[in-house]
C-alpha cells in the first residue's frame, strides 16, 4: 500500500475557533508532552509579511501568528467592519456592531487550517521532502487560487513526533456593497467552483467546499508522486486511514481496546466454561476417573509384559550358560542352542497370551465399571476441595488486568 498523504482542514472545535498560537508556539509548550523543546529550534515559520524564519538564523520574528493574522484582517477587512457597523447602528441594532477581534474569532470568518502530513506515526518522509514538496504546493495554491484565497501563515514542525504543516488562509469576496470581506462560499463560486452534484440543492454534502478540497487533494498528490512517493491516490473521508496527530492516536487507542475487549471476551468464555465444567462434577469425576483407569491399564500390562520377560530371559540364559558351558560335545551344545531358540520363542507366545488376557479381564465391563467406581470415590474429595478453590480464584477476580486497562482507557 501507498503511503497516505493527508489534507486536513478545520476552522473551530469544542473550544470555538483554533488558536494559532500552538503553530508558531506562542505559548508556554514547556508542560506540552507532545512537543520536543529542544527539536523545536528546527521548525520552519512563514507568514505573508515577515517571510521565512528558517533554523539556525539569529533573526527574531517581529510578530507572532497571532499579530499578523489580525494585521491582515484590519487591512483587507478593517473597512468592512466599520461600514457594517454604521448600517447597524443606522437600523439601531448597535448590538451587532462587532470588533475586528470578532470577525478572527467568529466559525465563519475566521481563518480556516490544513493540516499537511505525509505518511503517520508509524512511517514518513524526511522533513526536507515535506517542506519542499508543500512550498511547491503553496506556490500552486497560490498561482490557482490567490485572487480569493490567501495564505496567511504557516509552520513546519519537526518538535512532534510526525513532521507535518499547519497552514492557514482566508476566503474573501466583495459583496454587495463593494466591500472586501470574508465570504467562503462566493469566493469559491467566483473561482469557479461548482456543486459535485448540479442537480441537487445546496447543502452540509453538497456545497462547493467540497469541491475545492477535492482540488487542492489533486494538486497536493500530483506534487507527490512528482517527487517519486508511492502515494494511496484512494481519498478515505472520516475513516482510520485518513486521521492523523490526536485523531490517529485516538484510532489506535480505540483499536487497542477493541482487540483487548476481544482477548477479554474470549477469557470471559474460557471462565464461564470453567464455571460451567466445575459445576458439573460428577461429569469431571467420571471423565477423570475413566482416563485414570484406561492409564492404570495401560501401565499394568506394560509392566506385566517387561517383568515376564525379565524373568524367562533370565531363567532360559540360566539353563542356556550350565549346558554351553558344560564338557558337551560341539553337536550336542549345537542341537541346545536350537532348542533354546525355541524356548524363547514359545515363552515370548505364552507371554503375549498371558497380556492378553489380563487386559481382556481389566476390560470386562463389569470388572471396569467396579473399579471405576472405586477411584471415583476415593478421588471424590479431593477432586471436590480443589475445584471448590478454583471456583473461588475464578469469581474473586472477575476482570483481568487488560479489563481494568480497557475500562481505563475508555474513560
Amino acid at each position: 500500500m501507498g503511503m497516505k498523504a493527508t489534507r486536513h482542514n478545520g476552522r473551530s472545535g469544542s473550544h470555538g475557533a483554533y488558536d494559532v498560537k500552538h503553530n508558531d508556539r506562542d505559548f508556554d509548550s514547556e508542560n506540552a508532552d507532545h512537543i520536543d523543546g529542544e527539536r523545536s529550534l528546527q521548525n520552519v515559520y512563514w507568514d505573508c509579511y515577515q517571510g521565512y524564519r528558517l533554523p539556525g538564523t539569529d533573526e527574531e520574528r517581529r510578530f507572532t501568528f497571532s499579530e499578523v493574522e489580525k494585521s491582515y484582517y484590519l487591512e483587507h477587512y478593517g473597512d468592512h467592519v466599520f461600514a457594517q457597523n454604521l448600517r447597524n447602528e443606522a437600523a439601531r441594532h448597535k448590538e451587532r456592531n462587532r470588533e475586528i477581534d470578532d470577525v478572527l474569532k467568529n466559525k465563519k470568518t475566521c481563518p480556516e487550517e490544513t493540516l499537511l502530513q505525509l505518511g503517520n506515526i508509524d512511517g514518513t518522509v524526511r522533513p526536507e521532502v515535506l517542506a519542499q514538496i508543500s512550498a511547491e504546493y503553496f506556490e500552486k495554491f497560490e498561482e490557482r487560487f490567490g485572487s480569493h484565497v490567501h495564505i496567511l501563515d504557516w509552520a513546519l514542525h519537526l518538535d512532534e513526533t510526525t513532521p507535518h504543516i499547519h497552514e492557514r488562509h482566508v476566503f474573501d469576496a466583495r459583496n454587495e456593497y463593494g466591500e472586501l470581506c470574508p465570504m467562503q462560499d462566493k469566493a469559491l463560486e467566483e473561482l469557479g467552483f461548482e456543486l459535485p452534484d448540479p442537480t441537487k440543492e445546496k447543502g452540509r454534502f453538497n456545497n462547493r467546499k467540497m469541491s475545492f478540497d477535492a482540488e487542492c487533494r489533486r494538486m497536493f498528490l500530483e506534487i507527490c508522486k512528482k517527487h517519486g512517493l508511492d502515494i494511496d491516490m484512494e481519498p478515505v473521508y472520516g475513516g482510520k486511514s485518513y486521521l492523523e496527530k490526536a485523531d490517529f492516536i485516538v484510532q489506535k487507542l480505540r483499536d487497542e481496546n477493541e482487540r483487548l475487549e476481544q482477548e477479554n471476551a474470549d477469557l470471559r468464555a474460557e471462565k464461564s466454561e470453567l464455571v460451567l465444567k466445575i459445576s458439573d462434577v460428577e461429569k469431571l469425576l467420571d471423565d477423570v476417573s475413566n482416563d485414570a483407569y484406561e492409564k492404570a491399564c495401560d501401565v499394568i500390562t506394560e509392566a506385566v509384559r517387561d517383568e515376564t520377560q525379565k524373568e524367562d530371559a533370565k531363567l532360559i540364559a540360566d539353563y542356556e550358560r550350565r549346558i554351553l558351558g558344560s564338557d558337551n560335545t560341539p553337536a550336542v551344545k549345537n542341537i541346545a542352542k536350537q532348542i533354546f531358540t525355541g524356548i524363547r520363542d514359545l515363552f515370548g507366545r505364552a507371554r503375549e497370551k498371558m497380556v492378553a488376557s489380563i487386559k481382556r479381564t481389566l476390560s470386562d465391563p463389569e470388572i471396569k465399571e467396579r473399579k471405576v467406581s472405586e477411584i471415583k470415590e476415593k478421588a471424590r474429595g479431593s477432586v471436590l476441595a480443589k475445584l471448590a478453590k478454583a471456583k473461588e480464584e475464578v469469581l474473586k477476580h472477575p476482570a483481568s488486568g487488560n479489563e481494568r486497562r480497557v475500562r481505563k482507557e475508555e474513560r
